[in-house]
């Protein structure tokens, strides 16, 4: 059975979806501080929280976990700008629970949700695994202090780990079951269509002088599902005697804000509002990864382009059930 943490998350609930569709049997625990309990349709729930240490013991003890995967955290980085000691102490302080109630159940394997937001400001693009990491948020700090916890925890305990490094997750199940549900929204797609459905008055693109082709910041958009996929692979990995690792997962071609609003327009077949104000804090100009090396050690290849990561956000936000 495969545990996994802030599984009524976004991401969570999807990998959940494909973990099911690969034959495994989960156990899903979140404090619900956002997440989804509608988000969960597959396994088992448990409703606690990692900084509850009596919770964790008994949840190894009643279930035959063989491996973790690991998303609950905080995760605006605007956010860890104000309140630092609200990340720390809930990714970092928590995390350790986690790994901890892991040793006492004997339990040495986990996939922890990681973010390209370890390596700062890049210096080259698109972004290698063996990029310097110089977070410039509080936020990435705690992805980059976690994967140095795991490398440490490896070293003295024997637990194997893979870090995967997302870009931009975005997207919805196709099937139209799970989507993108946050509060509040940060994520630029779910904030165009919210606009399109007249559930937010505009947008705002944060920033239009970055030295990027027009000016505004360029990500690596990936479908949340090919994510999913993705932490299925890297735990058949695990499971089949694979050595821990830290793995890149995106595209590898980068979309401007400009041009992912333009392009939701075109989708969505309507004029949506806007508004262009200063940068945020904490914001890289651009952040686009090199990803062959996901592919060749998880024979992993995202599916949905850029355009498909729109239609079905659009789908879902239409028909959005919690």
């Amino acid at each position: 059975m495969i545990l996994v943490t802030g599984g009524a998350g976004y991401i969570g609930s999807h990998t959940l979806l494909s973990l099911a569709d690969a034959g495994y049997e989960s156990v899903t625990l979140d404090n619900l501080c956002y997440g989804h309990r509608e988000a969960v349709l597959e396994g088992h729930f448990v409703q606690a929280d990692l900084a509850d240490n009596f919770a964790l013991d008994r949840l190894f003890e009643t279930f035959p976990i063989e491996a973790v995967i690991h998303f609950a955290a905080f995760c605006y980085v605007g956010e860890s700008m104000e309140a630092p000691e609200k990340y720390f102490s809930n990714n970092l302080v928590n995390g350790l629970n986690l790994l901890n109630a892991m040793l006492k159940a004997g339990v040495e394997k986990i996939i922890f949700s990681s973010s390209c937001a370890v390596y700062g400001d890049p210096s080259v693009i698109p972004i290698p695994e063996t990029h310097a990491k110089s977070p410039i948020n509080p936020y990435g700090l705690t992805k980059h202090f976690y994967e140095e916890i795991l490398s440490s925890y490896e070293t003295a305990h024997g637990i194997k780990h893979v870090s995967l490094r997302y870009f931009n997750a975005a997207g919805a199940d196709p099937k139209g079951r799970i989507g993108e549900s946050h509060d509040p929204e940060t994520h630029l797609i779910p904030l165009v269509l919210q606009a399109a459905l007249g559930r937010r008055s505009e947008i705002e693109i944060f920033g239009t002088n970055y030295p990027t082709s027009d000016g505004t910041c360029i990500r690596d958009y990936i479908h949340v599902c090919d994510l999913a996929e993705a932490h299925v692979s890297a735990l058949t990995y695990l499971l089949s005697g694979g050595q821990s690792i830290s793995l890149n997962l995106g595209t590898g071609k980068g979309y401007s804000v400009r041009e992912v609003f333009e392009r939701c327009q075109k989708i969505c077949q309507l004029s949506i509002p806007y508004r262009d104000v200063g940068p945020r804090p904490g914001d890289p100009p651009e952040l686009v990864a090199s990803g062959d090396k996901a592919r060749e050690i998880l024979d992993w290849n995202p599916r949905y382009s850029v355009d498909e990561i729109i239609s079905t956000a659009w789908n879902w936000h239409q028909n959005q059930k919690f």
